[in-house]
């Protein structure tokens, strides 16, 4: 164990602050950044880099602060202290502030720099300094305890704590969901469509996108989104919390009637489906269309009969190709394969292997029929045996 307590002069200045940090009354990284400046000017503190990250210290794997403390693992030429604006900055984690505690132990790191908190490289600085994390945890831990209370309080005054879903506006005055007028109606013509089993979840995704509701990349939502929607029964009152039900205090969109006419909808769709008679459309799955598509066909009439057409499925947006009659589609495929031939040296190569097979086969076959042939031969002795010692009283039938 290092014993050395003297202080450094140089040192990594570490700030951070969390996106979702509870304690709104935290600095912002600029103000953080400022006063550790000003804090390092008044105590003659040399600052040979800055690490800034925005990320929670509740659990490890912060990248930043993973990166400095490895420097500091690899050796460094010259005593290293890290300064902070406070502990909390440094870990609200037992793990990561075990390690500060640890490289302080081993002289790797020879000082931590605070101007909201005092510290000294000695046994009783660590043990207050130790404290000082403790309580950051702690802080954290008793906050998400207190979230926890809160939100089921919520829940049981009918208040809904979680993320408002689609159709919905948070309204801060009473402290819950009420609904989006323009939003609201969208979503109740899509339980409406829904509900007559004309449409399935694809459709209702490209329905949404022609209202402009898409997913966040800018395409049409996906089918499990969809599906969530469906089944969210946040729209009839009923939150869900944990599998625990609530009943909501806000208004809401959809008829409990029309939401199970929905489910059962749904229901019916994701039974397996009955195996279609097949159409006997010899080309389809093995063509694409120019724009990446497959190919599909149907059946059309015209000039006094029934005429098989090959069309693009148009799955990768709009294309301009048109249909193809499949005598049509046949008389390209022999043409272009008029086009194709082997190398005349590939042909005796190719005629031997296919004699020698054939030959192989041939002489498995015989090997099979003559080893079963025998074996009938051994079958029918044994039961001309079996047949003699009855008829000649050597074997009695036995009652059963």
């Amino acid at each position: 164990m290092n014993n050395d307590t003297s202080q450094p002069t140089k040192y990594f200045l570490y700030i951070r602050k969390s996106t979702d940090e509870e304690d709104r009354q935290v600095l912002s990284l600029e103000a953080q950044l400022s006063e550790a400046k000003e804090f390092a000017e008044r105590e003659s503190l040399e600052i040979v880099e800055t690490f800034i990250e925005k990320k929670t210290a509740k659990v490890p794997g912060r990248e930043v602060f993973s990166e400095m403390l490895g420097k500091i693992e690899g050796g460094l030429p010259y005593s290293i202290g890290i300064l902070a604006w406070a502990p909390d900055r440094l870990s609200r984690n037992s793990v990561d502030g075990g390690r500060l505690i640890y490289f302080l132990d081993t002289g790797k790191l020879t000082g931590l720099k605070f101007p909201t908190f005092a510290f000294e490289n000695t046994p009783s600085g660590k043990f207050f300094l130790s404290i000082a994390l403790s309580n950051a945890k702690y802080y954290v831990d008793n906050l998400s305890e207190n979230v926890r209370r809160g939100n089921k309080a919520k829940l049981r005054r009918g208040e809904w704590p979680g993320q408002k879903p689609l159709g919905y506006i948070y309204d801060h005055r009473l402290r819950n969901i009420v609904p989006k007028p323009k939003e609201a109606d969208i979503v109740k013509n899509i339980f409406e469509e829904f509900s007559t089993g004309k449409y399935g979840l694809t459709a209702i995704s490209y329905r949404l996108a022609e209202f402009g509701i898409k997913s966040s990349n800018g395409k049409p939502r996906s089918n499990s989104s969809i599906y969530n929607l469906l089944t969210n029964e946040l729209y009839i009152g009923v939150m869900r919390w944990k599998d625990e039900p609530f009943e909501g205090s806000y208004q809401p969109l959809i008829t409990k009637q029309l939401f199970a006419k929905v489910q059962e909808v749904l229901k019916e769709r994701g039974k397996p489906r009955k195996t279609r008679q097949k159409h006997g459309f010899p080309f389809c799955g093995l063509f694409r269309c120019s724009c990446g598509a497959m190919f599909t066909a149907q059946y059309a009439k015209g000039n006094g009969g029934l005429y098989r057409y090959y069309r693009c499925t148009r799955k990768q947006g709009h294309c301009a190709a048109k249909y193809i009659q499949e005598q049509e589609l046949a008389r390209q495929l022999f043409e272009k394969s008029q086009t194709i031939a082997l190398p005349a040296d590939w042909a005796k190569e190719m005629l031997e292997y296919l004699d020698n097979e054939e030959k192989k086969q041939a002489q498995s076959v015989d090997a099979f029929v003559q080893e079963i042939n025998q074996k009938m031969v051994v079958v029918q002795d044994k039961l001309d045996k079996l047949l003699e010692g009855y008829l000649d009283n050597l074997i009695r039938p036995v009652a059963i």
